[in-house]
């Protein structure tokens, strides 16, 4: 079978129902390195997060899967992930900027870095968690900032949480009304956009504030 991302995006209720028949309960371990891939390692943050925590609750409202251990599962695969992630940029990240005539890893760079995880280094944790890509690389930023890890943990297990939590529910109990399974691709694809929602504000924000001083 040709692999098509686009059209396991826009058909995963299909895709995630067959791998519960062919794999059964084996199925959480493939959710689990799924959410934990996308949460911990910097290399993938094109896999699904949010539309798969939402088919996912669908397809535990059908009796597929057990929503209890599904959301316990995914939680512990994203704090996990988060966790991974961050200890990779706290050993790693300060080898990057050890070299002081580095264009790229400029240690300038890394102070900020610090400065500003400081500040808003929990929000920025927990809300990362609802925006693509940017929940990739939160964590490894947190730790190239050498954000506190008990701190940045509480802040992890809260986002994760809600975000877990929320989307796996919605699906629970919206995922199979009738008008949502008949759109659903088009339910997918919104549940993304209003996922990168706030970065798109915050970049807008960022290039008006310029001519807004003017």
């Amino acid at each position: 079978m040709e692999f098509n991302p686009i059209d396991i995006f826009l058909h995963l209720d299909i895709y995630l129902a067959q791998l519960v028949d062919s794999y059964g309960i084996w199925v959480y371990g493939i959710l689990f390195a799924v959410i934990y891939c996308e949460t911990g390692l910097v290399v993938t943050p094109f896999l699904p997060g949010d539309s798969l925590l939402f088919v996912a609750g669908t397809i535990a409202a059908t009796g597929g899967m057990d929503l209890p251990v599904l959301i316990v599962c995914l939680m512990a695969a994203a704090i996990l992930g988060d966790s991974s992630n961050y200890f990779i940029g706290r050993f790693i990240g300060e080898k990057l900027f050890a070299n002081p005539d580095s264009k790229i890893f400029r240690r300038d760079y890394l102070d900020r870095t610090h400065a500003f995880y400081a500040r808003h280094g929990g929000k920025t944790v927990t809300m990362a968690r609802f925006v693509p890509i940017v929940r990739t690389f939160a964590p490894f930023v947190a730790g190239v900032g050498e954000m506190p890890y008990l701190r940045f943990l509480a802040f992890s297990v809260f986002g994760t949480v809600l975000w877990v939590g929320g989307l796996t529910t919605l699906g629970y109990l919206f995922g199979n009304v009738e008008f949502i399974k008949k759109n659903l691709s088009v339910v997918l694809i919104g549940i993304v956009a209003l996922s990168f929602m706030p970065a798109g504000i915050e970049y807008l924000r960022a290039r008006l504030a310029p001519a807004t001083r003017e």
